[in-house]
């Protein structure tokens, strides 16, 4: 594993890169890991998939991990033109690759997929956060999250403001974000692409936890309807982070769907 650092966008940014050379018959794979995550958590995936002579690249996304944050406030679609940027400049995505987006990186991926699909290989979803229903009550806890922000010089404001997201407004990642940080997370978490992951029309790979508590595996099962002649593979009592309690399994998942001279690559051999 070796592990660099690029500027993008006027941004300093870390990536790490598994596999050393490609054999000239396997695609790169680019992974974008999921919101409050990082490159080492899918260290471990990495490594699985570079031993089967894939060659692996896992950037820090802007904000996350060590590299550094957006001066101003992003949307999910200035994360996209950052992740044109970046693969633009490695010369190993320069003839095609595969792109996996797990949780907000696998919005990420597809919606970077629609707008630049030619040097896709193939598509995988995983556990990915496409489906942002906007409900009532979602727009009124929101709404709320700005109106809180008043009252920031009262004592003990922090730990009321946690206690509020953890109890009331559940399975939300903003009470642990800071600084402009906040609002871009306000921003992309708006962005629902129940409609327009219709538009993806590369061969995808979604990949999902039949016990995920944060992506409901109902979504993957609206995703795989919409988006057609997409694949769905479903992990029997897998939950959100299958890149970290279960990655020899999710690794299997994703070698089943890359091709080597027409024969499927397998981990079967090396665990």
């Amino acid at each position: 594993m070796i592990e660099n650092n690029i500027s993008v966008k006027n941004l300093l940014v870390s990536y790490k890169v598994f596999g050393e050379t490609l054999s000239g018959t396997i695609k790169p794979m680019l992974i974008l890991h999921g919101w409050g995550s990082n490159s080492s958590r899918w260290q471990q995936v990495g490594e699985l998939l570079a031993q089967q002579g894939v060659k692996v690249i896992v950037p820090d996304l802007p904000g996350f991990g060590q590299s550094e944050t957006p001066k101003t406030t992003w949307s999910l679609s200035d994360y996209v033109e950052w992740v044109k940027d970046f693969s633009d400049q490695l010369p190993e995505c320069s003839h095609g690759f595969y792109l996996l987006g797990h949780s907000f990186g696998g919005a990420l991926a597809a919606k970077f997929t629609v707008k630049y699909n030619q040097n896709i290989e193939k598509l995988f979803l995983v556990a990915s956060a496409l489906v942002r229903e906007k409900t009532a009550k979602k727009t009124f806890f929101y709404r709320i999250s700005k109106i809180v922000k008043i009252f920031s010089f009262l004592p003990y404001y922090p730990l009321a403001r946690k206690i509020f997201y953890k109890f009331i407004l559940r399975k939300s990642d903003y009470p642990y974000v800071q600084g402009i940080m906040k609002d871009i997370y306000l921003k992309v978490i708006s962005d629902d692409l129940t409609q327009y992951i219709s538009f993806v029309k590369v061969p995808t790979i979604i990949i999902w936890g039949d016990k995920d508590k944060f992506t409901p595996i109902e979504n993957a099962y609206l995703i795989n309807k919409k988006i057609h002649h997409s694949k769905l593979a479903v992990i029997a009592n897998g939950s959100h982070a299958l890149q970290i309690e279960s990655p020899e399994m999710l690794t299997e998942k994703i070698l089943q769907h890359i091709a080597v001279q027409g024969e499927m690559l397998s981990l079967k051999n090396i665990i």
